[in-house]
């Protein structure tokens, strides 16, 4: 059966809700770092799902172990033990340090799950009101009622207000004004080491040991969110170990199933021995199929020679970047670490974005003026030499357009 776009989007937009600005292709294949269309196009995918592909696309190891999982078990619900959950976890706590691991279906159920813990502690401990969160300018966290709260744009917060509350924003270039938010009523700080939709921005030293300073001194907890920036996405397993932090909590999603949806929240183990049976829960969470896709991604990042490979094609990419950056005035800055850049531009990114794929490339507009790279993690030298020769062509064709 074939299918054309032109279908796919009149079925769409029948009786799905519209809530997304899609781009105008449809894919229906893919293998290793790039996609297919409908008509049959090649694309290199710079995007892989907005981080989320991290083993590429059509993994065989990962679609063998999840076509055997899906043949024999898929779920039972979280009133039994399977052997999955354990597994993933374990890895998890030996690449993060944090004893335990409550698995949800996604970064932003994680995050959600983090600040409910975060209450639970102080709750726990008795401590009456310390409910507050502490969060940074331009960060996103997710968009369910608690990760929104926390989340800086108003374009996404204000039809839903009454949010949870109190919330206090921070700018990311203000150390003081983030050690002057905490306050015996704050709960917690939740912050990205690297913020991804909000334009690629790592936090600057300054502020990294600002918050891990004033955490330290104030007993506030840490929610390191790593949905983005985590498992090995910037050459470190967790990037908070980049900026020095110990965090209480840590939120992941996105690569962790690579493509299979899964979440996970890690906390220390003075925060789990504070959070009691019946506190939170999921149906889906941590089922056999998203838990079984978790362990072989961690296996092959840990095992396997993945994170040694983003810590060989990272610093190749940016390398690539920074020369872009060097023959093309349009660029402002290059940011970002291992797998994970953006490119600030002195114009919109939206014409890059249209081009490039138009042109057989994938990157993502983020923050208007940014465009957003998280290819898969297996992504080879030779790929992103293409991709970024592709790039090139695209930012001479813009730069020409706005010269015109």
């Amino acid at each position: 059966m074939t299918i054309s776009l032109d279908d796919i989007r009149a079925r769409e937009s029948r009786h799905v809700l519209q809530t997304y600005k899609r781009q105008p292709v449809a894919f229906v294949r893919g293998q290793g770092s790039l996609l297919y269309d409908v008509n049959g196009r090649e694309y290199f995918d710079l995007v892989s799902g907005i981080g989320v592909t991290s083993l590429g696309h059509a993994h065989p190891g990962l679609a063998a172990a999840i076509a055997e999982q899906a043949a024999t078990l898929l779920h039972t619900s979280n009133l039994y033990f399977h052997p999955y959950q354990a597994e993933a976890a374990g890895r998890l706590s030996a690449l993060s340090g944090l004893a335990r691991a409550f698995f949800c279906n996604s970064g932003t159920e994680a995050n959600e799950a983090c600040l409910k813990f975060a209450r639970r502690y102080w709750h726990t401990k008795g401590v009456a009101g310390r409910t507050g969160f502490v969060a940074i300018k331009g960060g996103f966290a997710g968009r369910t009622m608690g990760a929104l709260s926390v989340t800086y744009d108003e374009h996404y917060r204000r039809p839903f207000m009454p949010l949870i509350e109190p919330v206090t924003f921070v700018d990311p270039d203000a150390p003081d004004a983030l050690r002057s938010a905490l306050t015996e009523s704050t709960a917690a700080v939740i912050a990205e080491p690297i913020r991804g939709e909000g334009g690629v921005h790592p936090l600057s030293p300054a502020m990294a040991a600002a918050i891990s300073d004033a955490c330290s001194r104030t007993g506030t907890l840490l929610i390191a969110d790593e949905v983005q920036t985590g498992l090995g996405r910037t050459g470190y397993p967790f990037h908070s170990q980049a900026i020095g932090w110990t965090p209480d909590l840590i939120s992941v999603g996105k690569a962790l199933g690579s493509g299979v949806p899964v979440g996970a929240a890690l906390l220390s183990e003075r925060v789990a021995e504070t959070i009691s049976a019946g506190d939170h829960g999921s149906t889906y969470g941590g089922n056999l199929l998203a838990t079984r896709a978790a362990a072989f991604f961690l296996e092959q990042l840990m095992d396997k020679g993945v994170l040694e490979h983003v810590r060989t094609v990272g610093p190749h990419l940016e390398r690539r970047l920074r020369a872009l950056a060097l023959a093309h005035p349009v660029i402002v800055e290059v940011r970002g670490a291992g797998l994970m850049r953006g490119l600030e531009l002195r114009v919109d990114a939206a014409p890059v974005i249209d081009l490039a794929r138009e042109k057989g490339l994938l990157v993502n507009r983020t923050a208007e003026k940014t465009v957003r790279m998280l290819p898969p993690l297996t992504i080879s030298a030779e790929e992103i030499d293409a991709a970024v020769d592709i790039l090139d062509g695209v930012l001479a064709s813009v730069e020409a357009e706005v010269h015109a």
